[in-house]
């Protein structure tokens, strides 16, 4: 699991590298379904209680963060680029296991 001062490390652009990603729809078509991934917009998934236990479960701090408001519109699987090796393969698989066994 991710120690919180690890989440304050994970965003490294500056916030102009994410005011060039197109803003996500408000919800995501599987979060309409009611199936929440390491894809769907991180908004979506902390709209979920469930889904945000996951988040912070897995990445604690994350919806904390002063740039929250500047990612919340990725995905986990969009942020991984930009968090200079922290959100690894191994977390992204486990947050997405926990988040598809929300029912």
């Amino acid at each position: 699991m991710m120690k919180p001062f690890l989440i304050a490390a994970l965003l490294v652009l500056p916030g102009a590298a994410f005011a060039q990603t197109a803003p996500a729809p408000a919800a995501s078509p599987a979060a309409a379904a009611g199936k929440l991934t390491h894809d769907t917009p991180i908004q979506d998934i902390v709209a979920d209680a469930q889904g945000k236990a996951v988040i912070d479960k897995h990445l604690p701090g994350l919806i904390g963060l002063p740039q929250y408001d500047m990612i919340k519109g990725l995905s986990l699987k969009q942020l991984q680029p930009y968090s200079d090796g922290k959100l690894t393969d191994e977390i992204l698989a486990k947050t997405a296991a926990d988040l598809a066994s929300i029912k």
